[in-house]
């Protein structure tokens, strides 16, 4: 009980932070990123996650969002109902890659795998985002499309390749 109020305490925070950092003015993406990350999970840039030997990426969205595209392979493990116990079958040692729309959920959940004894964790620079304007690839249940989900419109701005989803 206690760790799912934190987890919607977290969320609410979340909320909050996108609320408020979502519309800087000027900024780019880089800054946009710098801002909402600390650094506690090591960055890995999108063609470097695809050279990782054996990596497992893991979707730090809501199932909504990966419903609409995913990387190929990902597994959603969400953000605001995120549990250990569903990656209780993942080799600690695995090279990890964990993402979401920018960055930020993917380095929460991150820093909660570290805690949990994952040495090899790595947060994708720019999420899915970064991803899909680095010409990476994505799919759906249905296989490869240029559907993403925006988040919404202020967050969608740093989505610049794709077919922008809301919801």
């Amino acid at each position: 009980m206690q760790r799912q109020l934190g987890m919607n305490w977290l969320s609410v925070m979340t909320a909050m932070l996108f609320m408020m950092t979502g519309c800087a003015q000027d900024e780019n993406f880089d800054q946009m990123f710098q801002r909402l990350t600390d650094g506690d999970v090591t960055v890995v840039k999108p063609a470097e996650a695809m050279e990782l030997t054996k990596a497992l990426f893991l979707d730090a969205r809501e199932p909504r969002e990966y419903e609409v595209s995913h990387i190929e392979g990902a597994r959603c493990i969400g953000y605001d109902e995120f549990d250990l116990d569903s990656i209780s079958d993942l080799d600690k040692s695995q090279p990890i890659v964990v993402y979401c729309s920018v960055g930020y959920r993917s380095e929460k959940i991150g820093e909660k795998l570290q805690d949990a004894g994952f040495t090899n964790v790595y947060n994708l620079y720019g999420g899915i985002f970064h991803w899909i304007n680095t010409d990476h690839p994505v799919v759906s249940n249905t296989g490869q499309t240029n559907a993403v989900h925006a988040f919404n419109k202020k967050w969608g701005k740093w989505l610049e390749k794709g077919d922008k989803v809301y919801e």
